[in-house]
């Protein structure tokens, strides 16, 4: 699963790239939506013929996909069933229940840093950092030198959002792009669902059905505070963050270089916690992720809990001087290690 455009198709096509027994399907063609509406196992055998490997792509397009790729493992457990997903209100939702333990879900993102390292080495992509900081992964922007504002509009213009659309689960089109502006505006602060509400001109239960969506439609991610000890401490604050760097920047048409802008501690911020949620993953690195922050404005970037220790970060595009631990934050969770993650080690933490 994962958004649109990340290349999962291009994937899949790669992965059984010269084999005749793989039947095709794609879930955006509506004579396939059509065939599949009613179909019986009976007819399932029929469609996939003598193949042993039917590929669904962009399943959550079909109704009752859950139930309809259940009758393929149950009646014809000798095809391997494999589907992709843009969205996963449909196919997560609706899969979780009539494929429980037997199923394997992978997530896709945009291109990482640490996959762009691999190809290009890391010298060549620290040379590239401040146009990623802009511009972002996607496969396309990053194959398209020259055209990467031509191809995020493209994107952010809807076709991100296209399933949304497509299920009528947004009433009106120009509220999700209003709300998606005022979340690019805020990268890194908190947010209040009934601040943007107010700016947008929705409700605040609206507000949180549509961020819902986008972070099933993989466009953003929400962090939550973390609490434990401290009666200061924020409970139930939140922030959210963009998937990429260059669907944040172009839904408010801000590509300037990173040398004259106002915001790179924000964009860096956003850029190491999404590659950070990649990299965790792919690794299969477990583990809870928070931001730390008290009334009196002491604050911590980004926590990370796993195998019963704590783990904070500051995130420092240019540190002028050298980031420490807050001391409230040390005495409540001895035991928690620090690192401040600046572009001079950002390959410590991403690789």
């Amino acid at each position: 699963m994962g958004c649109r455009q990340i290349g999962k198709t291009t994937l899949l096509k790669q992965l059984f790239s010269g084999r005749d027994d793989v039947k095709w399907m794609n879930g955006d063609e509506p004579d396939i939506r059509a065939i599949m509406e009613n179909v019986t196992s009976s007819r399932l055998r029929e469609l996939i013929g003598n193949k042993r490997i039917l590929v669904i792509d962009e399943a959550q397009r079909i109704a009752d996909i859950g139930l309809k790729m259940k009758l393929v493992t149950d009646q014809i457990p000798e095809v391997q069933l494999v589907a992709t997903g843009s969205s996963s209100f449909d196919l997560a939702n609706v899969l979780n229940e009539p494929l429980t333990g037997r199923k394997r879900e992978y997530k896709m993102f945009p291109l990482s840093f640490s996959e762009m390292v691999r190809e290009n080495g890391l010298i060549e992509e620290m040379r590239l950092l401040n146009h990623r900081l802009v511009y972002g992964y996607y496969p396309e922007v990053v194959t398209s030198p020259g055209s990467e504002r031509d191809v995020l509009k493209e994107l952010t213009d809807g076709y991100l959002y296209k399933d949304i659309f497509t299920f009528g689960l947004v009433k009106k089109n120009d509220k999700i792009l209003a709300l998606l502006q005022a979340i690019a505006y805020q990268i890194g602060s908190q947010v209040s669902y009934s601040e943007l509400a107010s700016t947008v001109g929705i409700d605040a239960k609206t507000v949180e059905t549509y961020i819902d969506l986008l972070e099933k439609s993989y466009v953003i991610f929400r962090l939550r505070s973390f609490s434990r000890n401290m009666r200061n401490e924020l409970k139930h604050s939140k922030k959210i963050y963009f998937y990429d760097n260059g669907v944040r920047n172009a839904l408010i048409s801000a590509f300037s270089p990173m040398e004259i802008r106002m915001d790179t501690g924000a964009l860096w911020e956003n850029f190491v916690i999404s590659e950070r949620v990649k990299r965790n993953e792919y690794a299969k690195h477990w583990c809870n992720s928070y931001f730390w922050r008290t009334r009196e404005q002491k604050e911590i970037d980004y926590l990370e809990e796993y195998d019963g220790v704590l783990h904070a970060y500051e995130f420092k595009y240019n540190a002028r001087k050298q980031a420490v631990i807050p001391k409230n934050f040390a005495t409540a969770y001895l035991g928690a290690t620090f690192l401040e993650v600046t572009p001079k080690n950002i390959d410590e933490f991403l690789l």
